[in-house]
């Protein structure tokens, strides 16, 4: 099982001032819904209210095979992010959210990663209950911990002490992914190469950077690699990021990869496998309204027809 700790809220799209649109989101609760849609098992520790949203919400995760943690529901109101679409299809974001988690949830027995990022890891005052467990997944090493900053600069105020947290979350994972934008933020003087290579000194045994139109980075012990973005007609990004994340953690465990021990044995050529993998489910989400990722079965299609992968992949 996966175990995924963050937000889940509504997003409000408006495309050019037009009227907006409720779809189920937030950046973990996309990873959540995305790897239960590739067929991985799939725990959900969130936080929604018991309103319409809320239901809204639930519904949609339970559609996706998502396993909500039963805490996750309070009698609160349910966080909301309004998402104006450029005319490329690009998002930017205000929030109207709230962040927090009972003290008594706790990663299920047997998880074979904890997942976790974005708003979740950085907003209090859930931020540090989320540090906490990470920090104890860390220390006992049996699962791996997966990171994705998906920096949100609305919330997340001056650059220089998120750069400061988000380092020090970088430092107890196995797996981190990050967009090329989130560090031109957090760098704004440095190549993402170097950025990566700076963050795998500080304890991961992979990080991955994704480049938008331009591709994905991987860099791991034995080498780098990189993938091409695939070509879609794009409708809008929302979610996109999240679903690489979670096609990469399923290609992950696909591969029989997901374990710490698995990550650090990584080599290049299966490095460049795992990119093309989570490429496809980006671009397949990029292809549709929302956060709206393939499933498995979808997936295995746009394979079989683009020639993708092995045959043991194509499914």
């Amino acid at each position: 099982m996966i175990t995924v700790i963050g937000e889940a809220l509504i997003d409000l799209v408006s495309v050019r001032g037009g009227d907006p649109v409720a779809h189920p989101g937030g950046s973990p609760a996309n990873v959540a819904v995305g790897l239960g849609r590739l067929g991985a098992p799939v725990h959900l520790i969130t936080r929604y209210g018991s309103d319409p949203h809320g239901e809204l919400l639930a519904a949609h995760l339970a559609a996706s095979a998502v396993e909500v943690a039963r805490q996750s529901r309070s009698a609160g109101r349910t966080s909301v992010a309004r998402a104006d679409l450029d005319t490329s299809g690009a998002a930017s974001y205000i929030f109207d959210i709230v962040w927090n988690l009972p003290e008594s949830v706790g990663v299920p027995a047997g998880s074979r990663c904890v997942h976790t990022g974005s708003i979740a890891a950085t907003l209090a005052p859930g931020a540090d209950q989320v540090r906490r467990v990470l920090a104890a997944e860390h220390a006992k090493a049996r699962a791996v911990v997966s990171y994705d900053p998906n920096c949100r600069p609305s919330l997340m105020g001056d650059p220089g002490p998120a750069r400061e947290r988000i380092e020090s979350l970088v430092a107890l994972s196995d797996v981190v992914k990050v967009s090329d934008q989130d560090l031109e933020w957090l760098y704004p003087a440095r190549d993402f190469a170097d950025v990566a290579d700076a963050w795998l000194a500080l304890g991961p045994s992979l990080v991955v950077v994704t480049r938008g139109a331009d591709g994905s980075y991987g860099v791991c012990a034995a080498g780098r690699a990189t993938a091409p973005a695939r070509e879609v007609r794009v409708v809008d990004t929302v979610g996109a990021g999240d679903a690489f994340t979670a096609g990469l953690l399923d290609a992950l465990r696909r591969r029989a990869l997901l374990s710490p021990a698995g990550i650090r044995r990584l080599d290049p050529a299966t490095l460049g496998a795992l990119l093309v993998d989570a490429s496809v489910v980006a671009a397949l989400t990029c292809s549709r309204a929302g956060a709206n990722p393939p499933t498995a079965a979808e997936l295995g299609a746009y394979r079989r027809e683009h020639e993708v992968g092995s045959e043991a992949d194509r499914g």
